[in-house]
């Protein structure tokens, strides 16, 4: 896709998110909290396959940067939520997001700058060791709600600030992707020797897709956040990382159109099987390994190497 038709469609699912939100009141709460959940899986998976889709590396600590996001946020607004009218929340709220994406990001920066030299199973080893470190990090912090985590956190994630980021976390990461700059992701995923000898540094390709990814990750953390009203540790283990890979295999890697629908279906999928009681999660987990087998390069990539939207 083109720039030009990525910016019209971010300007049209702008305005539908908004338009949803606006008509909020008269809606399902059950139904606008699973959209609201499936946007914010959307920003996660989009993010993540910068990393591993684009720039060819396989990273496991996505749900610890997702952390570090929901709480430095949820911690904002809860100390300064008091402290200010109605009318500047939603400032309060956007500037909490971006301080906890910002927060990821650092923490993106931490584990890829002595990481990132490593490949494949040790990078995908030290990312998921990351995330756990940052998981008991915030199980020990008092100022955190150690083991208990933070509660009483204001619900101000709506359908709207979770497809507006989600519609902005894809535009940034197509754009990103498709610029002269960008072309170094596919080139380090493609081949990183023949990378260095074009002149490209991989490793700063490498830190960029972190900083990215780990950033959207954050912001995705925040409004989990203030959707839930209430967030501990656990809530971010190393399963939330897991489901966000799955996410991107699915949808295809290097495909963020795949990947958006991959991440709308396995969001979706629980809720649809919640009538099947005890057996929800087998036939979850049996629909999973048979689109698996139907589809190994992903919903919407075709068979060979190359990424697709």
């Amino acid at each position: 896709m083109r720039l030009g038709g990525a910016r019209r469609w971010l300007v049209l699912a702008l305005l539908v998110a908004a338009a949803v939100s606006a008509g909020s009141g008269v809606m399902n709460r059950y139904y606008l909290g699973v959209a609201s959940e499936v946007g914010i899986n959307v920003i996660l998976a989009v993010s993540l396959n910068l990393i591993n889709g684009y720039t060819g590396q396989f990273s496991l600590g996505h749900g610890g940067f997702m952390a570090v996001g929901a709480y430095v946020a949820a911690k904002m607004t809860l100390v300064f939520g008091e402290q200010v009218g109605a009318a500047f929340q939603p400032l309060l709220f956007a500037g909490a997001l971006v301080a906890g994406g910002g927060a990821a990001a650092l923490a993106g920066l931490a584990v890829g700058v002595p990481s990132l030299r490593l490949r494949g199973d040790y990078l995908a080893v030290v990312t998921l060791c990351f995330g756990e470190i940052i998981r008991v990090v915030f199980q020990n912090s008092a100022f955190f709600g150690a083991a208990t985590g933070l509660s009483g956190i204001a619900p101000w994630t709506t359908f709207g600030w979770s497809w507006g980021v989600a519609a902005l976390t894809v535009y940034v990461v197509l754009a990103l992707v498709h610029s002269t700059y960008g072309r170094g992701f596919l080139a380090v995923n493609d081949d990183e020797i023949a990378a260095s000898a074009m002149g490209l540094n991989p490793l700063k390709y490498k830190v960029t897709a972190f900083l990215v990814g780990a950033f959207f990750a954050g912001v995705a953390g925040g409004l989990f956040a203030h959707m839930k009203r209430a967030i501990n540790p656990e809530g971010f283990n190393f399963m939330r990382s897991i489901d966000v890979v799955v996410m991107v295999i699915l949808g295809g890697m290097g495909n963020t159109a795949g990947v958006v629908a991959a991440a709308v279906l396995l969001t979706v999928l629980p809720e649809l099987l919640r009538g099947f009681s005890d057996c929800r999660m087998i036939a979850y987990s049996l629909l999973i390994i048979v689109l698996m087998l139907l589809r190994p390069q992903g919903l919407f990539r075709r068979s060979g190497k190359g990424g697709g939207l």
